[in-house]
């Protein structure tokens, strides 16, 4: 018997009341606290609440870790520039992928630690990157780099001096195995960029939205085999807040709450890049697993999912992970792209993912989820089958050895 037959899940007493965005850009020059007080109080605005209401914070990474803009403000900046009082606060990189802050406010607003969190993730990647070419780890590769060769240890030790310097030569081994052992084509994986083209056009907010042919995607230079430069997210500056609330708000808001169904957090293999027991699956195998096991709901019951796609081939291995096709089938599943457009079996990414909507670090992927269930996605509005708004989605954060997940209903159930 799962657990949610047994006891209600303690996320399902959370609900977001509340979503903001800031502007969003290629390179805006903006600071990151300009960034994430706008997105801030336009999500606390939403959500029929005043700051003097906001007695949570929650963010990741914080601490100003990763290179430069990639942390976002710290939560005292944010606490500070806000004039909050605060009842909980919590921060950090190392937990179940992005989300890791939503969850934790959930949690916390279950404890009743907090009533109301701000959640808040906010990159200036853009900005930071400047005119050159994207940065490897410690400045390195990306069409430049430091001087001088810098010192690292952990699992980096062993991959830098091969030139692994970027995620995107640790993610590329993935994409290789699975065309090894399952099949996979390059005509397949272009469906999720070509999918997230198609859908950042409807998305006045997505930094890429001219057309992308197959050909277009084919020719594109290559970065890591098999993944070309339409297969890597696009950096941009702009901030995503999520207000994290009891479920018994939920009456009070001028919109459809949006509940935290169930979450996923396991990490059952080892917690490496390059040396997980299934190069294949990693760690989304086990936060989907733990996820299933906490709801009643199933992966038919999904209307629409938004899955990481930091690099295209991390959101083929939510697909599998999730349920929604079966093991080294995903490549079949989205051949031709029709199983995961807008009017598809499983709507993928509606507003343009990261690929062309911009990588917003997995936040944008929770904030779109949010607008599709509310019924708020304009021309990129998802209408099922029998004419009906989403009522379930499937939100998945992280790559590799980090990865997390939610499943988000519309209303309180």
């Amino acid at each position: 018997m799962s657990p949610a037959a047994v006891e209600e899940p303690l996320e399902r007493r959370a609900v977001i009341s509340g979503i903001g965005q800031s502007q969003i850009g290629r390179r805006l020059g903006r600071s990151d606290i300009d960034l994430t007080v706008e997105a801030a109080l336009a999500a606390i605005a939403d959500a029929g609440l005043g700051r003097d209401d906001i007695d949570g914070l929650s963010t990741y990474p914080g601490m100003g870790s990763g290179t430069p803009g990639f942390a976002g403000p710290t939560s005292p900046e944010v606490q500070d520039a806000l004039g909050l009082s605060l009842n909980w606060h919590d921060g950090g990189g190392e937990g179940a992928g992005q989300m890791r802050a939503v969850i934790a406010a959930s949690l916390a607003v279950a404890a009743g630690l907090a009533r109301h969190v701000l959640v808040y993730r906010t990159v200036t990647e853009g900005t930071a990157q400047g005119t050159g070419g994207r940065q490897g780890i410690g400045g390195m590769g990306g069409g430049g780099g430091g001087r001088g060769v810098p010192r690292f240890g952990g699992f980096l030790q062993w991959s830098l001096p091969f030139g692994a310097v970027s995620a995107v030569n640790w993610i590329a081994m993935v994409g290789q195995r699975r065309m090894h052992e399952f099949g996979l084509t390059r005509q397949q994986l272009a469906q999720i960029a070509l999918n997230g083209r198609r859908n950042a056009a409807l998305n006045p907010n997505a930094i890429y939205t001219d057309p992308m042919s197959m050909e277009d995607y084919l020719a594109a230079r290559m970065i890591s085999t098999p993944l070309c430069l339409f297969d890597c997210d696009a950096p941009c500056d702009g901030s995503t807040a999520l207000i994290v609330s009891h479920r018994d708000v939920a009456d009070d808001l001028d919109h459809p709450a949006v509940q935290i169904n169930a979450v996923g957090t396991a990490l059952h293999g080892r917690p490496s890049w390059d040396q997980f027991d299934d190069m294949t699956t990693m760690t989304a195998r086990d936060a989907a697993a733990s996820m299933w096991e906490r709801t009643e709901l199933v992966p038919a019951d999904v209307d629409t999912a938004q899955l990481y796609d930091g690099f295209s081939v991390l959101a083929i291995v939510w697909l599998e992970a999730l349920g929604f096709c079966g093991r080294g089938e995903s490549g079949p599943f989205i051949e031709g792209g029709g199983a995961i457009a807008r009017d598809g079996v499983l709507p993928l990414n509606t507003a343009g993912g990261q690929l062309s909507g911009g990588r917003l670090h997995g936040f944008g992927l929770i904030h779109e989820a949010c607008v599709q269930l509310r019924g708020e996605g304009g021309a990129r509005q998802v209408v099922r089958p029998n004419g009906r708004s989403p009522e379930v989605a499937a939100v998945a954060n992280g790559g590799g050895p980090i990865a997390g997940t939610m499943l988000l209903t519309r209303g309180v159930r």
